[in-house]
């Protein structure tokens, strides 16, 4: 209850601030902020691109139009933002993941490895990072870097469910039917959903 006022006194002060200053970027941007954790993703937009309109330096608002353009499929777009994103702050580690994540999407391979070794850099324990580049090294056909990164996502993230499926489904690539079953068994352990097929034919394994 105390968090829902705390809330509301935050987008009323907001608010209040763009009644009296209506080109204020930094209100804007903090109620689309808001607005964006409540799901209102149409609002939100509106007041991020207002955010940005004068040229203002908010990479953060960049980032967050991005995760909109995602949701709407816009993949460019997503590109565009977080491209921009970095070109404000050049040592934005998030943005770089972000573009290494869509060009994974667009299936840009070798772009999606820069900008994630790029992320990597500035921020070693980005485990979403870790686990894209090691999806972008598996794409481009490369199982032993993937195996080597994805084993970097468990050790910063031990009981990451999804780095240890990631990790299953590598090492069953690669024929190593025990350690696929092992990591296999810890995903499932820490509560991760093995899609059907890929679980119906480790069966044999998991049981021994």
């Amino acid at each position: 209850m105390e968090r829902t006022s705390d809330s509301q006194t935050f987008v009323e002060k907001q608010v209040n601030m763009l009644q009296s200053n209506p080109g204020c970027a930094t209100a804007k941007y903090n109620l689309g902020v808001m607005l964006l954790q409540q799901g209102r993703l149409d609002e939100a937009k509106i007041l991020f691109e207002e955010a940005i309109a004068d040229g203002t330096r908010m990479f953060e608002a960049y980032v967050n139009l991005g995760y909109i353009y995602f949701k709407e499929g816009n993949l460019e777009k997503v590109e565009e933002c977080n491209r921009r994103a970095v070109q404000i702050e050049p040592r934005y580690a998030r943005g770089y993941a972000n573009l290494g994540f869509v060009y994974l999407e667009m299936a840009r391979t070798d772009d999606a490895i820069e900008a994630l070794q790029k992320a990597i850099e500035l921020n070693p324990r980005i485990v979403q990072a870790w686990c894209n580049l090691a999806n972008a090294y598996l794409q481009k056909g490369d199982v032993e870097r993937a195996v080597e990164t994805n084993q970097k996502v468990l050790e910063i993230a031990p009981d990451f469910a999804l780095g240890h499926h990631n990790l299953a489904y590598v090492y069953y690539l690669k024929g190593d039917m025990e350690k696929a079953a092992g990591h296999l068994r810890r995903a499932i352990d820490l509560g991760f959903e093995v899609h059907p097929d890929f679980l119906k034919e480790m069966e044999p394994y998991l049981s021994q």
